[in-house]
């Protein structure tokens, strides 16, 4: 059985993925595709794989044997893939605003998620998004959850911190160097998750109309929310917070211009981008309210905004 993972990561649309994917389950399951969402992920599945301080774990073995039990339920209905797509298993986009990096924990985490497969991970998705505008909306999503707004010098931190995708892509292909790890970018697979899943699966999708969900708060639901505390916050001129100033919002493109030049370049072998079409297809539109919620259409090229 091929074991495909998607692990987002955060702010990347995978809420939008692991509705679609719910919503198509029957015929998805009809060609032999088995798929696990955070449900099952977070369900107890995977306890016991962290160490967890003053509770009694499970334990590796335990996880192992459940998922091979799971796996082995899975193949006798008839699924010859296995599609887990949780963005947790990286680490939370909390733990990168609290520490000032994309996803520290990244290495570690995925080597024991492989581990509970048996080190046989077929594929490894992960979806990239442009570094200021990820940090915009990780930071935004984490104040409307009631954490405190950064202040000038965490700012600054994340903006000039030398960390970035290509920092995060190596550490997974360290963890699971038996894994093909595909990266894709927001930027071509936002609201487009028919796409995501055929080229996890290599399959046909079902028809996607209108997934995108789970926008991060935009400036006056902050407001409204934090009330004073929001004194200080700043307006990209698209209703949404823009927490950077326009030097670090620069030194933020450039780490991201040479992720991505990196890419194109083959990754050190360690990766490979994907591309596909980011035009509407025929008689189908953008989701409702892109145009209204910040997506600029310039000589045909679609440009996402900070929304989402």
């Amino acid at each position: 059985m091929d074991i495909l993972l998607h692990v987002g990561a955060h702010r990347t649309g995978t809420t939008s993925f692991q509705r679609y994917l719910a919503d198509h389950a029957d015929p998805i399951a009809a060609q032999g595709t088995c798929v696990w969402g955070p449900r099952q992920t977070r369900g107890g599945l995977f306890a016991g794989l962290f160490p967890a301080s003053g509770i009694l774990a499970s334990g590796p073995n335990l996880v192992n044997g459940r998922v091979s039990l799971l796996m082995g339920k899975a193949r006798d209905l008839g699924a010859d893939q296995l599609l887990i797509s949780d963005e947790n298993m990286i680490g939370s986009a909390r733990h990168s605003v609290r520490s000032g990096r994309l996803f520290p924990a990244i290495g570690e985490r995925m080597a024991r998620f492989g581990a509970s497969f048996g080190g046989r991970v077929t594929q490894v998705v992960l979806t990239i998004r442009q570094t200021d505008h990820w940090w915009a909306s990780a930071l935004a999503y984490t104040v409307g959850r009631g954490h405190p707004v950064p202040d000038a010098d965490q700012i600054d931190r994340i903006a000039h911190d030398q960390r970035g995708w290509r920092d995060v892509i190596t550490d997974l292909a360290c963890a699971l160097p038996e894994a093909k790890i595909s990266i894709a970018r927001y930027e071509d697979y936002a609201g487009r998750p028919d796409a995501l899943f055929t080229q996890l699966t290599g399959r046909a999708a079902p028809a996607a109309h209108g997934y995108w969900l789970n926008r991060r708060p935009d400036e006056a639901s902050l407001r409204a929310q934090m009330g004073p505390a929001a004194a200080g916050l700043r307006s990209d001129g698209l209703g949404n917070w823009h927490p950077f100033s326009d030097a670090q919002a620069a030194a933020l493109r450039e780490t991201y211009a040479d992720d991505l030049f990196w890419l194109t370049a083959g990754a050190d072998g360690l990766a490979n981008l994907t591309e596909t079409s980011t035009a509407p297809r025929a008689g189908t539109s953008w989701p409702d309210g892109d145009r209204r919620k910040g997506h600029h259409h310039d000589s045909g090229q679609r440009k996402l905004a900070q929304s989402g």
